[in-house]
């Protein structure tokens, strides 16, 4: 049985032509919202926001657009104090 990072070629993206159409805000371009059809945004560091409904778009040179940003996540387990211990 061969795994999801096999059937993938060894990514878990997909290549782009393979992904379909993503909906992103292009900076050099005027932006028209896919929600209401205006074109004002609040632009932030990840994600653009409507003015006017609040669709949000995430921008096109982010580095978390399709998973261009690895994140890692680490457990922690608390610190538990042992009653009975040396000190």
């Amino acid at each position: 049985m061969a795994t999801v990072l096999e059937d993938r070629g060894g990514s878990l993206v997909p290549p782009r032509a393979q992904r379909g159409y993503h909906i992103v805000y292009r900076d050099q371009e005027t932006n028209h919202c896919p929600g209401c059809g205006r074109s004002h945004w609040h632009i932030g560091r990840l994600m653009a926001e409507c003015a006017f409904c609040g669709t949000a778009l995430p921008l096109e040179s982010s580095t978390h657009v399709a998973g261009g940003q690895i994140i890692r996540t680490v457990r922690r387990y608390p610190f538990v104090v042992d009653p009975h211990a040396v000190h």
